[in-house]
């Protein structure tokens, strides 16, 4: 069975990334949630849970005993990992190197194996030029990117920002998983 890590960070598109867990999991592919704090102020993590019937990590230190490494083991047991929605923040730390919450410490040490990185955000966040940056440095280092679809945006904006539609997200993710 395929494995992927599914990334949630603070975006209000948040709520799409159990369509997203739902979809993947009535596919046969087991699905690890890892949610930044800010995440998990859009959606609960016990949500994710109940659609993976897997744990949700959220916390790089929790106290619970496990006999590997978590950070270490998420990544080399995943196929794929997908970060939807991704906020300008964890685009921003992925690409100036810096791991400091489960997830990020879990992409940093994927090895060879596809990233992919759906953004969602404020247009003018989107085209701003670090924003822009960013991206394109991940790009040159082999992540993968689901550009962001124009809409109305939830701020009330009308442009380019919103979360990629969440069927070519999982056909994305099926593609680099070979499960097309």
């Amino acid at each position: 069975m395929k494995q992927i890590i599914l990334g949630i960070t603070g975006s209000i598109a948040a709520y799409k990334a159990a369509d997203i867990a739902s979809r993947l999991t009535k596919n046969n592919i087991l699905v690890h949630t890892i949610m930044t704090a800010s995440g998990t102020k859009f959606i609960t993590p016990l949500t994710l849970q109940t659609l993976t019937k897997n744990k949700v990590y959220t916390d790089m230190f929790e106290e619970i005993y496990y006999p590997d490494v978590r950070h270490i083991s998420l990544a080399q047991k995943a196929d794929c990992c997908v970060i939807a929605p991704a906020t300008a923040n964890i685009i921003g730390k992925l690409a100036s190197g810096i791991a400091d919450d489960m997830l990020s410490t879990v992409i940093m040490a994927i090895r060879d194996k596809p990233v992919i990185i759906c953004p969602a955000m404020n247009t003018a966040m989107y085209e701003n030029p670090v924003t822009q940056n960013n991206m394109d440095k991940l790009r040159a280092y082999g992540y993968q990117f689901v550009d962001p679809k124009e809409s109305r945006l939830a701020c009330g904006d009308l442009g380019k920002g919103a979360l990629a539609e969440v069927e070519t997200i999982v056909a994305s993710v099926k593609k680099a998983i070979g499960e097309e």
